[in-house]
């Protein structure tokens, strides 16, 4: 149970026989359940319609439980180290503010003596890139570990990664560890106050105004039918996916300026695929065909979300090089020829990138193979082994090959596999 001081009485007076002989047992266990928490209860937070009403809840079920702290932790979406993160430290700092004077204020009201409850926040999460439930719940779950902390209260409006909420796959997660899990009974927002919200944020504003612009580019801007059907379209396609599509809320001069990078991009990017396109036919033609299929690692600095699906998109575009997979901040990408790997250590479409959404000193940053942030996976010249099988559920390549004839099989099979993926580049 949490430490308050009639529990500490009641523990003294067992401890010395006192008292606690005069207590009829069956009293003790009529208000206290034995299979009651006594840990601390983590609430992650982040700003919803229903944080203020889930930090109240949280309160009443600390004291009603006997908790000892109520841990609100902000699960940080961005890595340390990003550029830019800095304004997004400080949002995130102001929510958890926000949420303690909350917890505070409500504690303060309680009638008579204030409930000897503590109030803890702290970041979580900043040290790595968290892609899905299971690494959010992994955060929260060695949180709570170190905390000595037994519940986890969830706000029903969650969405720690910016946009769709991740509830359900978090409860589902969260259900395979020893945590006690509980979602706040507050009352949601009605369908009809989330379709007013979404349909005038700064969100739906900026898909809306993208949808139509890419919907007239495909049609003709001077027919009035394709005004019609641009504006309906678009209207859809921005209340379906404006919290999908775009992660971070459109800030001026944020925005534009990323916009106006991006169309400096573009024709960069054009230019390294017609380069690419004409060293891979040169290797094609060539009878000899001096290929050379690896898969490769390539830890990036471009931070989440949009900006890696940016790269990850880029480097799948430019001719000989596939994006395979984003692992944290690890990109595996199978590379056809020797130049296209060299080409993406040297790291021009993360820099391109980095440009893109950081600005120009942020593309002054060093290269993946200045940083030594690359290795190559297969073939003679590999300086690390591929872990993408073993992460998969597989057996790692030491494994295989310590099991004789049937890791050879293994390998073989594995080699078999990867054939498609090079006639697709």
């Amino acid at each position: 149970m949490a430490d308050t001081d009639a529990g500490g009485d009641g523990d003294a007076g067992d401890a010395t026989g006192g008292e606690s002989a005069d207590t009829d047992p069956g009293d003790d266990a009529e208000h206290e359940s034995p299979s009651a928490p006594t840990g601390g209860l983590v609430v992650p937070v982040e700003p919803t319609p229903t944080l203020r009403a889930t930090i109240a809840h949280a309160v009443e079920t600390a004291v009603d439980e006997g908790f000892a702290t109520i841990h609100l932790v902000e699960i940080a979406s961005w890595r340390d180290g990003d550029p830019g993160v800095e304004d997004r430290a400080a949002s995130a700092e102001r929510v958890l503010e926000r949420a303690e004077a909350w917890a505070n204020s409500d504690l303060d009201d309680f009638d008579g003596e204030r409930p000897s409850v503590s109030v803890a926040t702290e970041l979580i999460g900043a040290d790595e890139y968290l892609f899905g439930p299971d690494d959010y719940v992994r955060v929260l779950a060695a949180y709570a570990e170190e905390h000595g902390a037994d519940a986890v209260l969830l706000d029903p409006e969650y969405t720690p990664v910016g946009n769709t909420t991740l509830l359900q796959p978090l409860e589902f997660a969260l259900s395979n560890t020893s945590l006690i899990v509980e979602t706040a009974p507050v009352t949601r927002p009605t369908r009809r106050e989330r379709l007013r919200s979404e349909a005038t944020g700064k969100r739906f504003v900026a898909m809306f105004g993208f949808s139509l612009a890419f919907y007239l580019v495909l049609g003709d801007p001077l027919y009035w039918f394709d005004w019609v059907t641009g504006l309906a379209t678009a209207a859809i396609v921005s209340i379906t996916l404006s919290r999908v599509s775009i992660d971070v809320e459109p800030a001026i001069p944020r925005t534009p300026m990323r916009i106006l990078r991006g169309v400096i991009y573009v024709p960069v990017l054009l230019f390294e695929i017609v380069k690419a396109n004409v060293d891979v036919a040169r290797v094609i033609l060539d009878p000899r065909l001096p290929i050379e299929p690896t898969m490769n690692r390539m830890q990036v600095i471009v931070g989440s979300g949009l900006p890696l699906m940016t790269l990850a998109n880029s480097i799948t575009l430019t001719p000989g090089t596939l994006t395979v997979r984003a692992r944290d901040s690890d990109l595996y990408v199978h590379s056809l020829i020797p130049s296209a790997r060299d080409g993406l250590f040297d790291g021009s479409l993360e820099r391109w990138t980095r440009f893109v959404y950081y600005g120009r000193a942020s593309a002054r940053l060093p290269t993946p193979r200045e940083r030594d942030d690359c290795a190559i996976l297969q073939g003679p010249d590999a300086t690390e082994e591929l872990p993408i099988a073993a992460a998969d559920g597989g057996e790692s390549p030491t494994e295989a090959e310590s099991d004789g004839p049937a890791g050879e099989q293994n390998r073989e099979n594995t080699e078999d596999h990867e054939g498609p993926e090079v006639t697709d580049e």
